[in-house]
């Protein structure tokens, strides 16, 4: 099947499905490249941290907030806090993501529901043109709708396991801070 012919296929359904694909790429690529480590936590400030010297972050990355904040004397517990924070922060928009997950596939199987019951409206059995019509809505829809919903899953899984790693490094910081004398 031509992609044109999938499109034309799925009618009015194509909108927002083609919405959810879009937010699905845009947190995908946004979310990506917000938690590279130079964005959050790179291995040289943590390295310091550990060794007992005052990093250098940038205050624009949590570990920089965090380094600022034990700078201006924050107690274990509101570095802690402030982590617990930062990691919240690091998860802003892939709700999005996970709307669209489950939003595709379920706009595919109303695409399809909408595309059975419409031929057997009229009464009676259907012509051709009606009944392939009515089939070509219903398999578009659902095929349109798990190939967004799949990517995007894979991605939502992809970007909570790139959180987790993120937040246990964060958490490393404010041990080795925790430890750390004051300059």
């Amino acid at each position: 099947m031509e992609p044109t012919s999938l499109l034309d296929a799925a009618g009015g359904f194509v909108w927002p499905l083609g919405a959810c694909s879009c937010v699905a790429a845009y947190v995908t690529i946004e979310r990506a490249l917000a938690l590279r480590d130079a964005r959050t936590l790179d291995d040289a400030v943590l390295a310091a941290a550990r060794e007992g010297r005052l990093p250098a972050a940038s205050p624009e990355t949590p570990a920089g907030r965090l380094v600022a904040a034990w700078k201006a004397g924050a107690t274990a517990e509101g570095l802690r806090a402030l982590a617990a924070a930062e990691v919240v922060r690091l998860q802003r928009g892939v709700f999005l993501l996970d709307s669209a997950v489950a939003l595709a596939p379920l706009l595919g199987l109303l695409g399809t529901v909408v595309g059975l019951a419409g031929l057997f409206t009229g009464g009676g059995l259907p012509g051709p043109e009606r009944l392939t019509e009515g089939f070509g809505l219903a398999l578009s829809t659902t095929m349109i709708g798990l190939g967004v919903a799949i990517p995007a899953q894979l991605a939502a899984n992809w970007l909570a396991r790139r959180v987790e790693v993120v937040a246990a490094r964060i958490g490393l910081l404010v041990e080795a801070l925790e430890r750390a004398p004051r300059a």
